[in-house]
This record gives C-alpha cells, sequence and structure tokens, in this order.
C-alpha cells in the first residue's frame, strides 16, 4: 500500500522526469513550480481546470502525481475533519461549472449534515450540447483531476461510493476513466484504507446512451437506477434524497477538476481570481465563425470582447460580428452591440443567458437569428423526454411557428404568440432542459425583432439563408453572357445575348447556381 511519504518521494523524484521530456517536446515554458503551454493562443489564458491538459500523460499517474496530483487529498485525510473541507469549499464560493453555478460548498454541506446509512457522490460527465467538448478533454487528458476531486468531496460528505456518469460516445475518455481508476486503486488513492488512514472511496463508471436529457441531475440518477432517463420533481433535492433514494452529490467534470487545486493553493489564492460573485475560471469551447476555434479559460468577469477578438483572433475571413450564444441549446444570443459584457453568472443573467456548461458559438454578419432560434429549439424538441406537457408539446407549438416564419408562411400575430408561449414554457416547465429552452427564441426576439418582423411582416430573410425566403433577382450590370441560362437546372432564366436577364421566380428553386458563375456580380439575392 502507498502511504504519504511514499506518494511525495514520487512526486519528487518523477517531476524532474516530466520537465526534461516536456523540454525536449518543445511546447512548454517553466516558470518556478509552475508547467505553461507554449504560444499566443495561451497568453490571455488562465488554466486551472485545464492545467494539466497536453503535460501530463493521462496514462501515467505518475506524471499527475509530479504536478501534485492527490496531494490534496493526502492532506485532507491526515490533517482535516469533512466539516472542514466543507467550510474551505463554502469560503471558496466554488460555483458549479456545469448549468445555473449553485455554490458547491453550500451543496456539499446539505449532503453532509443529512443523517444516512449510505451516501453517492456522483462526476456528470454527459456533456451534450452541441459543439461542447470541455469535459472530453479534461477526461482524457487530466483524469485523475476529476477522480481526486471525487474522493475530496466523498471524503467531506461521508460517501464511499461514486459515479461517473460519462457519455458512450466518449469512447477515448472512457478508457482514459477506466485506466485511470485502475492505476488509482493499485497505488491505493482509490478503494479501501486509503493511504492508511481508514477511509474507503470507490469509483465506477455508468455509460449513458447519448440523451440529451440526462445531463439533468434526477434524469441521470434515474438513468443509473436502470430507468428511462426522466427528470423528478423538486423537491426534495437530490442532496436529500437522490440515488436510490440516499442522499447524492452532482458535480460535473469542471467542478472537480477544481477542488484539488483549491484545497492546495488555499481559498485566497482561489478568490483573488475571477469576480468577487464568480471566483475562479471558467472554460469555454470557442466554435463558429471565429478564427482560432478551440477551448478557452479565462478568470471569471473577462469580456466577450477578449475572448472572442483576443484570444480567438476575431471572426473568421473578417466579417463582422453579429451575435455570440452561451449555454449550448439552453442559452441565449448576446448581439454584437453587448460584446463587452464579462463573462460571469451574474451578467449573463441580466441580458437573457446563461453560462450553462460552457458552449460559446461566434456567429458572423450571414447568420439569420430566427433560423438560429429554430436550429436550437429543433435540437430541444428532439431531446425533450416527453414528461411534462410545456416542454413536449410547448416547445412543438414553438418550433412549428418558427418554422413558418422561416418558410414565409408565418402570420404577424404570430411573433407575439412565440414570444408569450416561451414565457409560458420558461415558468412551468419541470426541469431545467424545459425551463430554458425559449432562451434562444426569447433573446433573438428580444435583441433581433427587425428579423422576425422581415420574415413574417415582408417575407424576406435578411442574410438570406432561408431558402424558402429568397428572391434570386438580375440586375441592370448583366451583360448578357448566357452563363447562368447554361447551369440553371429548370430553365428559369431567360433573355437575349447582350441583352439584361430576367428570372421566372415561380419556377426558380433558389439553387444558387447562376449566382455562382455570374462574372459581373449581377445575381443579386433579396
Amino acid at each position: 500500500m502507498i502511504t504519504t511519504e511514499k506518494l511525495e518521494k514520487i512526486r519528487q523524484e518523477h517531476r524532474p522526469i516530466l520537465e526534461e521530456r516536456l523540454i525536449k517536446e518543445d511546447k512548454v515554458v517553466i516558470k518556478g513550480d509552475e508547467i505553461l503551454l507554449k504560444g499566443n493562443y495561451y497568453k490571455k489564458q488562465y488554466r486551472i481546470a485545464l492545467r494539466n491538459c497536453g503535460i501530463v500523460d493521462p496514462g501515467d499517474i505518475r506524471d499527475y502525481i509530479a504536478m501534485d496530483g492527490y496531494k490534496a487529498l493526502s492532506k485532507i485525510l491526515r490533517e482535516k475533519e469533512p466539516k472542514d473541507v466543507i467550510e474551505d469549499m463554502k469560503a471558496s464560493n466554488l460555483r458549479g461549472r456545469g448549468g445555473a453555478g449553485f455554490p458547491t460548498g453550500r451543496k456539499w454541506e446539505e449532503s453532509f449534515k443529512k443523517a444516512s446509512d449510505k451516501k453517492y457522490f456522483i462526476c456528470n460527465a454527459d456533456e451534450g450540447d452541441p459543439g461542447a467538448f470541455m469535459d472530453r478533454s479534461i477526461l482524457e487528458n487530466d483524469p485523475h483531476a476529476v477522480l481526486e476531486g471525487m474522493a475530496i468531496g466523498g471524503y467531506a460528505v461521508g460517501s464511499d461510493q461514486g459515479f461517473i456518469y460519462v457519455r458512450a460516445e466518449y469512447p477515448t475518455a472512457v478508457e482514459s476513466l477506466k485506466k485511470a481508476i485502475a492505476q488509482a486503486k493499485e497505488y491505493g488513492l482509490l478503494g479501501e484504507n486509503i493511504l492508511g488512514t481508514g477511509f474507503n472511496f470507490d469509483i465506477e463508471l455508468r455509460l449513458g446512451s447519448g440523451a440529451f436529457v440526462c445531463g439533468e441531475g434526477t434524469a441521470l440518477m434515474e438513468s443509473i437506477e436502470g430507468k428511462r432517463g426522466m427528470p423528478r420533481k423538486k423537491p426534495p433535492r437530490t442532496s436529500h434524497v437522490g440515488l436510490w433514494q440516499k442522499p447524492t452529490i452532482l458535480n460535473n467534470v469542471e467542478t472537480l477538476a477544481n477542488v484539488p487545486v483549491i484545497m492546495n493553493k488555499g481559498v485566497d489564492w482561489f478568490r483573488s481570481i475571477g469576480t468577487e460573485k464568480s471566483p475562479g475560471t471558467k472554460v469555454f469551447a470557442l466554435v463558429g465563425k471565429v478564427a482560432n476555434s478551440g477551448l478557452v479559460e479565462v478568470p471569471m468577469g473577462t469580456s466577450l470582447r477578449e475572448i472572442i477578438y483576443d484570444i480567438g483572433g476575431g471572426v473568421q475571413d473578417g466579417k463582422a460580428l453579429k451575435a455570440v450564444q452561451t449555454g449550448g441549446p439552453s442559452g441565449g444570443c448576446i448581439p454584437a452591440s453587448l460584446i463587452d459584457t464579462p463573462v460571469d453568472f451574474e451578467s449573463l443573467a441580466k441580458i437573457g443567458s446563461i453560462m450553462g456548461s460552457g458552449g460559446m458559438v461566434v456567429m458572423d454578419e450571414n447568420t439569420c437569428m430566427v433560423d438560429i432560434a429554430r436550429f436550437f429549439l429543433e435540437f430541444t424538441v428532439d431531446e425533450s423526454c416527453g414528461k411534462c406537457t410545456p416542454c413536449r408539446i410547448g416547445n412543438k407549438r414553438m418550433l412549428e411557428i418558427l418554422t413558418r416564419m422561416t418558410n414565409g408562411t408565418a402570420e404577424e400575430r404570430e411573433i407575439e404568440e412565440l414570444k408569450e408561449l416561451a414565457e409560458i414554457i420558461e415558468d412551468t416547465a419541470l426541469c431545467g432542459l424545459g425551463q430554458t429552452s425559449p432562451n434562444p427564441v426569447l433573446s433573438t426576439i428580444r435583441y433581433f425583432y427587425d428579423e422576425y418582423e422581415a420574415h413574417v411582416m415582408d417575407r424576406i430573410c435578411p442574410s438570406g439563408v432561408c431558402k424558402a425566403l429568397l428572391r434570386y433577382n438580375i440586375s441592370d450590370d448583366c451583360i448578357g453572357c448566357r452563363r447562368c441560362v447554361k447551369v440553371c437546372p429548370v430553365s428559369c432564366i431567360s433573355g437575349k445575348v447582350k441583352e439584361v436577364h430576367v428570372i421566372d421566380q415561380d419556377k426558380c428553386i433558389k439553387c444558387g447556381s447562376c449566382y455562382d458563375v455570374c462574372p459581373k456580380n449581377a445575381i443579386k439575392i433579396g
């Protein structure tokens, strides 16, 4: 069995080996005890949750130990009572990184105070947001950070059994976790009598089957129990009545990856980063029409402008920024006029969006905001479990309205009907998925109302995205070269050589072939 002394010996012996390997690979800068990745992309980032990604070999537990891995767990088991760990977590104000930002310490305290013969600790790794890969990166590249965070949490609340609920679509992450759990058990850092302290804590994997709703805590627990993944009513809170009706803590991957660092470096250090109400950092999957896409970890309070332009390199092809959507399909679309908004829980809520798990989609000037709302709502309708009427039927009705808008068949009254329906669903849906599903609709109506009016009243799509609303017209710049006539698949273009041609709108299928071949840009879309 490994002891605290043996753990420290591994740390001291393996750290120079790790540093030498990284120096040879020429991808890091070593500053004292810190190992930092090279490159302009990382200059404005501050890595806590991602601290070891790209640095340690996830298949070698000694690499993690060399980077102060399991040091926090060792110290806590020897020097602190569970209530002391909880007080540290409360003082740090680490807020959940997977959704609404509930304080982790308060959640742990609720479970700690609940008397029970059995308690469970779950890591939610069911990352289902389109374009999101924050949790995946940590699980694949630094799995021991999550295991240590869970073990510390298990000790704090009085649990001896943990589960990691991970997407089956993440095979590399699953294999990484399996290997890490086996190594941790081999080293005596998981299982019975951890580090000879008498503390027992084991972790098992449970694979999700791709249901987005299982990212919701109670639906996830139903799935672990072997039932259909459908949310439960609240109260009671899962910290009181959760998995198999026992007190259960549920934290996401990024939240748990922060725990060992906070315990190692202290509450004051953590509170010095970010903002007063939202301390620490947040990882975002920066995707969409941005020059440099990828994972970004920044202090809370960093502005959208800094993330998109200073780190992301701005919008692709020099185009103008139109909006940025945060929080996945449950988040809001923020207009370019609010690009200086600081990214923290309170600031995003004020402008109609959420932090969520950390998706951040950049949209350029050619994006249709009505179509974007339809796209995200279509995803939600597909993923609804169907248990409650507002989500099952209400979202379907909203999607039908949005589809009519993008097809040019909606009536003027339907804009207000859409808004009213969204607000009702927001107030009455059973779980977080349903309650936040109207966010893309409400935020786009709030900030891009003119686009809704254009689709409904004028029957046009200003961005030229909605195919049913497109009209291809030939301007006076036409030289009558007849290239458009030759490529048109339905022969809807007529005109004599060297004269301005005309498109028969009744026959046009809006394929865009004429637009692509015109040498004078005489084909206009409107």
